[in-house]
């Protein structure tokens, strides 16, 4: 049986740069608990309860903090039925501002030694539990945002997360490798990794506060949800201002509406279209990667394999050309025939 190590913990190292640049070189993550206040986190884990429990989402017959999820209703991005719901988070103000908390943007102002660019995108995660199937499966995120490779993802969860509730593992080291080998996969982002990193991978406990960082390029995954309750967390990305972007990380989270309808209840204009004033340097997408994963995906639905339903459902959502949108379609018509 492969036992998990836990994180190693770097909240003794928050205040030296230095030193969380060096083990960020070596590790590819630094856990460092408390990095955010609760009330901060707690205020946005709110709202995305109300957000929910509107929805359907949660048990009725229980507490609304309580997170105990309604059995009989189970969705996952990018289905439309999920995706209906879910943006309706992303309006929220507070959401968006939490990613700028000086706590984090102090943090790698330490480790970059410069200007720090907070990337427009974000990810909130919605994880129903008991359902594996709908486990975020081990994958990069520089397949998905690409832009300079030292970019890093902030994962908070918006509550308390011990172990039986899933979480986030790494493979430590995992990210001086390159781009690994990948096949599609269902759950968020449609494929995975395919390497085991046997002895690699950490994980372990969060309460409301701590945050996990990684690399761009850092083979993390998504653990089973056991408990009743429902999993929320959102994924913040951070590079230097002087580094480029790309376009994808610079809009809003796919299917969940554009800046304007995003910022027309704000109550302050702070925060808003923020990046214009650092002048990022903005690059095209680099369709290679997804190119793979689609031909994949479409072997495998022609095959009659449902594994490819999330990945084609990207595809026609996300994918700006039309004859691949339409061959996805046809697809996913079959599949569901």
């Amino acid at each position: 049986m492969n036992v998990m190590q836990s994180y190693t913990e770097s909240t003794d190292l928050v205040m030296d740069g230095t030193a969380l640049a060096e083990r960020l070189a070596r590790d590819g993550y630094l856990f460092i608990r408390g990095l955010v206040p609760t009330d901060a986190v707690e205020n946005v884990g709110h709202q995305f309860l109300d957000v929910v429990a509107q929805g359907g989402w949660l048990d009725p017959d229980h507490p609304k903090r309580s997170r105990i999820a309604n059995r009989n209703i189970v969705c996952a991005d990018p289905e439309p039925e999920f995706l209906q719901v879910f943006r309706r988070f992303y309006l929220s103000e507070d959401s968006h501002a939490l990613k700028h908390h000086p706590n984090i943007v102090g943090l790698f102002e330490r480790i970059f030694d410069e200007e720090v660019l907070v990337h427009p995108l974000f990810v909130a995660r919605n994880i129903f539990p008991q359902k594996e199937k709908l486990t975020t499966r081990p994958h990069q995120d520089f397949v998905h945002i690409q832009g300079t490779a030292e970019t890093f993802t902030v994962w908070l969860p918006l509550h308390d997360c011990p172990r039986e509730m899933g979480g986030l593992a790494v493979a430590e080291g995992s990210h001086r490798q390159g781009v690994h080998d990948f096949t599609v996969a269902s759950g968020a982002g449609g494929l995975e990794v395919t390497a085991p990193f046997d002895g690699q991978w950490r994980f372990g406990d969060f309460a409301v506060g701590d945050a996990l960082i990684f690399h761009s390029m850092m083979v993390h995954k998504g653990m089973d949800n056991k408990t009743k309750k429902i999993r929320h967390s959102i994924d913040a990305r951070y590079q230097r201002v002087s580094e480029p972007i790309s376009e994808v990380s610079m809009a809003n989270y796919s299917g969940c509406g554009d800046w304007e309808e995003i910022y027309g209840n704000w109550k302050t204009d702070d925060l808003k279209y923020y990046w214009r004033k650092q002048n990022p340097d903005v690059q095209p997408y680099d369709f290679q990667y997804y190119d793979r994963r689609d031909d994949i995906a479409f072997k495998m639905a022609e095959d009659g394999n449902d594994t490819a339903r999330a990945a084609l459902l990207r595809i026609v959502q996300r994918d700006p050309r039309a004859e691949k949108r339409a061959r996805a379609t046809d697809l996913l018509d079959r599949l569901e025939a």
